[in-house]
């Protein structure tokens, strides 16, 4: 029986979090009330109290469960001390425009997150794990540069914080600009040459 309530309560929370997925990229996260989450599911108001502490937790558990990829590429790109680190940054950056392209899933969240949030009070939660996951990115990505241009004897183009603030930028201006409009370009292709541009022009082509 416990067993089973664990698995009813897990079916619970990912229905709630679908719901939210939907209703978000519907009616906008400020626009939406945990009410109208809970007639989306299908369940009550005081489902989503059990399992979330208000609106901007909900909202980062339903990032969390389709950055766990983004994040794992993170890692690898942290690991990455020996040798040239390049091949894995230019890999983890593919790997995000791959999820946002391929995986229904994590597009939508991305949506959500880029141009369905409007940073009010009551969201002030979702505003800072913005910036954290940016902030984390562009630290990986600086330590990356850094470790490339040594292994490869090269001096950067402009100093190390100002290219990996530039490179977060691009890759995430670019995964904005694709949401807005995927006819518009491939993301993967466009994406991957534009950033492999951006490389050479720091001395890392």
């Amino acid at each position: 029986m416990a067993r089973r309530t664990k698995e009813e309560a897990l079916a619970t929370r990912s229905a709630l979090l679908d719901a939210a997925e939907r209703v978000f990229q519907a009616q906008g996260v400020a626009g939406t009330s945990l009410n109208d989450i809970a007639v989306a599911a299908g369940t009550t108001r005081g489902a989503i109290y059990w399992h979330f502490k208000d609106k901007a937790d909900l909202f980062n558990a339903m990032m969390d469960r389709v950055t766990l990829p983004l994040q794992e590429a993170q890692a690898q790109l942290a690991d990455a001390t020996a040798g040239d680190p390049l091949p894995a940054l230019r890999a983890a950056i593919r790997l995000a425009f791959g999820k946002t392209v391929h995986d229904p899933l994590t597009r939508r969240a991305f949506e959500v997150a880029t141009h369905k949030v409007e940073y009010v009070d009551s969201l002030c939660a979702v505003r800072a794990r913005h910036l954290q996951v940016r902030q984390a990115w562009v630290l990986q990505f600086r330590a990356a540069l850094l470790k490339s241009a040594q292994v490869r004897g090269v001096k950067l183009a402009m100093p190390a914080a100002a290219a990996a603030q530039g490179l977060q930028a691009l890759a995430d201006g670019l995964i904005q600009n694709w949401l807005l409009d995927p006819a518009a370009f491939d993301l993967e292709g466009v994406g991957g040459k534009v950033v492999d541009a951006y490389l050479g022009g720091l001395g890392l082509g």
